[in-house]
């Protein structure tokens, strides 16, 4: 069980999202994502982000601009951005930045920590290295879906929260381009922003 005024003390404040997008992506190296559902309590140490950085990002979403879809990114910073994608998948992302910058850090991986008979009967058949080792495999060991869009990641009323984990040295971070959008134009395809946590097993890699 979680001790619920010391969990209040540890859930990171909406400061600590309202700041450069890149920066938030980097600090939460090490930060424990954590997930109440029906008082059953998931939890993972992020080990693999990426970050998104406002309509001038043509690999951001929020370059098309504020639609239904990404009304979520351009509101309060340390708000959740869930959405689906390939029709299949949901992704799960932490709005940071200013107020109608629209920016946001895709949580990528997660290494495990709480709840792992939970997480084992969400990923019935996959070897547990592969639980969340992506940021659709997270979603469902997580039960992250279209219900957490928009829900305050500062409190732990929304049942989705992200709280101090562990300190991760800068020498043990290590950075690249981010995944998935080859078809993206320079310079923003190839902009370092993907962040990992060196030699963890739940961090995929990437030529």
């Amino acid at each position: 069980m979680y001790n619920t005024k010391r969990m209040a003390e540890l859930i990171l404040p909406q400061n600590f999202y309202n700041r450069n997008v890149v920066l938030v992506a980097k600090d939460l190296l090490g930060m424990r994502l954590v997930r109440n559902f029906d008082n059953l309590y998931v939890s993972g140490i992020i080990c693999e982000t990426e970050a998104y950085d406002g309509t001038l990002d043509l690999a951001c979403h929020a370059r098309v601009g504020k639609t239904n879809r990404t009304a979520v990114m351009f509101g309060p910073a340390g708000r959740a951005y869930v959405y689906f994608t390939y029709g299949m998948h949901w992704c799960f992302n932490v709005v940071a930045g200013e107020e109608n910058y629209a920016a946001a850090v895709l949580i990528r991986a997660i290494l495990p920590e709480k709840g792992l008979d939970i997480i084992a009967n969400r990923r019935p058949g996959v070897r547990q290295n592969q639980w969340t080792n992506g940021p659709a495999k997270l979603t469902k060991a997580l039960m992250i879906d279209k219900l957490q869009n928009g829900v305050d990641l500062t409190t732990s009323q929304s049942g989705l929260w992200i709280e101090n984990g562990i300190k991760v040295c800068t020498s043990d971070i290590s950075c690249g381009p981010r995944v998935g959008i080859e078809r993206t134009p320079e310079p923003w395809r190839s902009k370092p922003w993907r962040f990992w946590i060196l030699e963890n097993k739940n961090v995929n890699s990437y030529e």
